[in-house]
């Protein structure tokens, strides 16, 4: 192809020898024309690039490009830039394939046919480089045992560089290999000569030594060269693994795409190093060039975690490197160890690692390497800075639990015992430790039966799961975590575990731990990092139930008033929280018959309904433990305040077995508050909670009990439940009540409750079929509920007005009424209108012969029922969709 003239050629050449890069039009004029350029040299510049643009371009994959003061060539068919790359790789792995690779692209003395002075030093710089790659391969073909082969290159190039020592030091070796000791040393005896003459210099050390190795005829420089040292150091395969189907297969998409890192975290004994030593043996046949393996002590019981150095020692020596070989500091040993594994496909296990730090200096830099590393912590700085594969691993899933008790104890004995096995797998919760701890057991004691390892288990787990032998001792393993903590994050974890509930949230772990929610953020970060807490919902905190229990041991340490104080402040918060969401879901409801004052506390305000619900969605049960232990702190006035604050958020939601319970022990709290009003709105309550059960007799008994203990203020209520009571068996005896009720509402002045009572007194004049009736209590309901902003009452009102035009054979109004009644029981939550308005509008459609959307309705209704455990009205709600 004709480049055109001399200089224009030169300009193609000026740009190729930095291609990929922007060459300054300066720097290009001076290339070309030299320092005395004419003034018209950037004219003719620009000319000679177009001209070069279309050449270039027929070629194919190149291109001239301005940019920002000059010009760049680019593209993939660069000699040089091959050339520069192969010799990179080259210093990776396969040395001589890839230099002969690139020395075979050099056709010609480069730059041939242009003349000036940058022109020539670019040759000679050039020449340079090829000349240094070909000593390269010479060094490459020798360090593999060449010799013979390479004695007449090399012959010429002695004789084109006569004082180039390391030209000399090849030529000496490969004579020697070729059987010519006698011209190998001739021929040093005249190098040495002639640098004493022109350079009154004697030989370099490295040409000295070689020498003296040739004289006395040094075995070693004859020998074959050691084969690559392929280690195996991976522990044997776990025997008893089991599950963990998922994360294997994360584990190998991570491998087979771009990902070189994987980071298996999660708390000791959860079975991170089974997993790693399981997909590592697994995949060995990908790792033709060896597996290595450390154990960096992370978290040990005796032992402070392994530095980078000492790591960085023993993976060179599992590579075979002499100890004399291996460098002082730990930046040459990371740098020497990503040498040696570099080009080469191995896999690297990194067990118990303590941090970022610890495992940054031992990754290999090459593709080729695959690392997983394990560790209590979560290690986020290999996610952010090395794009890292983060897998957390969580407890065994239950078939996977079952399947290890009967790989190791035989199916025959967990079927001889079914409950028992059942009991075991749920108190050991798939942590596969606590499973191997409890097969030892087993084993060790055959003639135990399950169920009596289940029961020691369950009376004393932390007791059962210990052992003197550490590695098999819970205790002890989850102890090595707690040494990377400080003091308090230490503190925070043992009360965490004294905390009541299943979780807990940011502001009651502020009060248990008696900081700022910043503070306990920042502490409960560092837990979830050393994987002693997770949040399964974000913002609450979790515990694997044997870590909780471990804990609660640890907590046992701490001074009596420390836990007595942290226990009072969580349960002060989560008394004045429930008060101030109770207040806004029925901002109408009489106050408590006692008070308590919690001291310095802080809760968060709660707008509006929708957010008082969530709160109580999140917390109930931490609620319902806090009662407990409320109770078992002799805490008696929290505990019945607990019961009171809750009763609204359960009555709604159909807890209805929840609000008995926690009535009942609210009662158990009431009898030392010795307080009669208390004793009245306790069997109030409770007899308000039995209505809902349908336990008729009970509730009519605690409620007269009530009655005979009330004040005037509370009797009315009491008159209000009895007519709850009496409204499903006997509307007349109900509605004697209801009125009652309302004579001492209207008395008192109260028009909320006013409105509350004349709503029931609409459901009962429609039961007794006092339709006219009904209708003009309820639409005087309706319109003060709404005058209050009283959303369940207006539902209620609607859904009795729904009732009272089916009754009346006004089916297309009652199915308005009831629409409308469901929506806004659907926006606040009220699970109970729910379902009841859902199977009363189902009998109105039936009437209208809208059959399906009948069953639609019944078996919403009845998955509430069912969830709610409300067996009469589960029953019943099934009789009508089987009939």
């Amino acid at each position: 192809m004709d480049l055109g003239a001399p200089r224009q050629r030169c300009v193609l050449a000026a740009l190729a020898v930095d291609a990929g890069k922007v060459v300054p039009v300066d720097r290009l004029v001076g290339r070309v024309w030299g320092a005395a350029a004419a003034p018209r040299a950037r004219t003719t510049l620009h000319s000679y690039v177009s001209r070069l643009r279309r050449a270039v371009a027929a070629i194919g994959g190149l291109a001239i490009e301005y940019r920002s003061g000059g010009y760049v060539l680019l593209g993939d068919e660069i000699d040089l830039l091959k050339f520069h790359d192969l010799r990179a790789r080259a210093r990776a792995g396969d040395t001589a394939g890839l230099l002969t690779e690139a020395l075979a692209l050099w056709r010609a003395e480069a730059l041939t046919g242009l003349d000036g002075e940058w022109a020539r030093e670019e040759r000679d710089r050039l020449e340079q480089e090829r000349l240094a790659a070909s000593h390269e391969l010479v060094d490459a073909r020798l360090a593999v045992g060449g010799g013979g082969e390479l004695v007449a290159e090399l012959a010429a190039r002695v004789a084109s560089h006569p004082l180039n020592e390391r030209v000399a030091h090849q030529y000496l070796l490969a004579l020697h290999r070729a059987g010519r000791g006698t011209d190998a040393l001739e021929h040093y005896r005249r190098i040495r000569e002639r640098l004493r003459a022109e350079l009154g210099a004697e030989p370099s050390v490295p040409l000295r030594e070689l020498h003296q190795r040739i004289l006395v005829a040094d075995p070693r420089l004859t020998a074959a060269p050691p084969l690559p040292v392929v280690p195996r150091q991976l522990p044997s395969e776990p025997t008893t693994f089991v599950g963990r189907q998922e994360e294997l297969d994360r584990l190998d998409a991570a491998v087979t795409g771009t990902v070189l890192i994987s980071a298996i975290a999660g708390t000791g004994g959860i079975g991170k190093t089974s997993l790693a030593l399981r997909w590592a043996h697994r995949n060995a046949g990908r790792f033709a060039d060896g597996q290595l393996y450390i154990d960096l002590r992370g978290f040990s019981p005796a032992e402070e975690p392994m530095d980078a150095g000492e790591a960085l020692g023993g993976l060179l020596h599992a590579l075979a490197v002499e100890p004399g070989r291996i460098p002082a500091d730990v930046q040459s040993r990371s740098a020497l160890f990503r040498s040696l594994v570099a080009g080469r496909r191995m896999v690297l296990v990194l067990d118990n690692a303590a941090s970022t730090g610890q495992v940054v200096p031992l990754l290999p830099g090459s593709e080729l390497c695959t690392v997983l590393v394990t560790s209590r912590n979560r290690l986020p700085g290999l996610v952010t800075r090395y794009a890292a594969e983060h897998l957390v691993l969580s407890e065994l899933a239950d078939a996977d639990a079952r399947a290890l008790l009967a790989g190791r104890l035989g199916a025959g004995r967990l079927e001889a015992e079914p409950e028992a096995a059942d009991r075991l797998i749920a108190l050991c919760g798939g942590f596969p430790l606590a499973l191997s701890i409890v097969i030892a057991h087993a084993q060790i004691r055959r003639g135990l039966p399950l169920a009596v390892l289940a029961a020691e288990l369950r009376d004393a787990v932390i007791d059962v799961l210990d052992n003197e032998e550490p590695s098999a001792s819970l205790p002890a393993v989850l102890s090595w975590s707690l040494r990377a903590l400080c003091p308090r994050q230490r503190a925070a974890f043992a009360l965490l575990g004294t905390a009541p509930g299943p979780d807990i949230g940011l502001a009651a772990a502020a009060r248990l731990l008696g900081v700022a929610r910043a503070q306990a953020r920042q502490v409960l970060r560092a837990l979830e990092e050393a994987s002693l807490l997770y949040q399964d919902v974000p913002g609450r905190w979790r515990m694997h139930g044997l870590v909780r229990a471990y804990a609660a041991t640890v907590a046992q340490d701490l001074p009596a008033p420390v836990r007595e104080e942290a226990t009072g402040r969580v349960l002060g918060h989560y008394l004045e929280a429930a008060r101030a969401a109770d207040r806004t879901m029925d901002r109408l409801r009489f106050p408590p018959p006692i008070d308590h004052v919690v001291p310095d506390a802080h809760v968060d305000p709660v707008p509006d309904d929708q957010a008082a619900q969530a709160w109580f969605e999140a917390e109930f049960a931490c609620l319902v433990a806090a009662q407990q232990s409320a109770l078992d702190q002799h805490s008696h006035a929290v505990a019945w305040l607990l019961a009171w604050s809750t009763t609204t958020f359960m009555a709604r939601r159909g807890l209805v077995h929840a609000r008995l319970a926690m009535w009942r022990i609210a009662a158990e709290a009431a009898v030392h508050l010795r307080n009669k009003a208390v004793l009245a709105s306790t069997e109030h309550m409770t007899g308000s909670a039995h209505v809902v059960l349908g336990h008729h007799e009970t509730a009519v008994e605690h409620l007269h009990r009530a009655l005979a203990l009330a004040d005037p203020v509370h009797l009315a209520g009491v008159h209000y439940s009895l007519g709850v009571a009496w409204g499903p068996r006997d509307a007349r005896q109900a509605f004697k009540h209801a009125r009652h009720a309302l004579a001492l509402y209207r008395a008192m002045g109260t028009r909320e409750w006013e409105a509350r009572t004349l709503a029931q007194m609409s459901w009962l004049t429609a039961f007794l079929g006092r339709l006219d009736e009904a209708r003009s209590f309820s639409r005087v309901a309706l319109a003060l509920h709404r005058e209050q902003g009283y959303r369940t009452g207006e539902a209620t009102m609607l859904a009795c007005l729904g009732f009272v035009a089916h009754e009346s054979g006004c089916y297309e109004e009652s199915v308005e009424h009831y629409e409308q009644a469901i929506a806004v029981v659907r926006e606040l939550g009220h699970l109970h209108g729910l379902a009841d308005g859902l199977e009363r509008m189902g009998h109105t459609l039936v009437a209208l012969g809208r059959h399906s959307h009948a069953e639609t309705a019944w078996r919403e209704a009845l998955g509430i029922y069912l969830q709610r455990g409300m067996e009469a009205e589960t029953q019943r709600v099934q009789r009508l969709l089987a009939g």
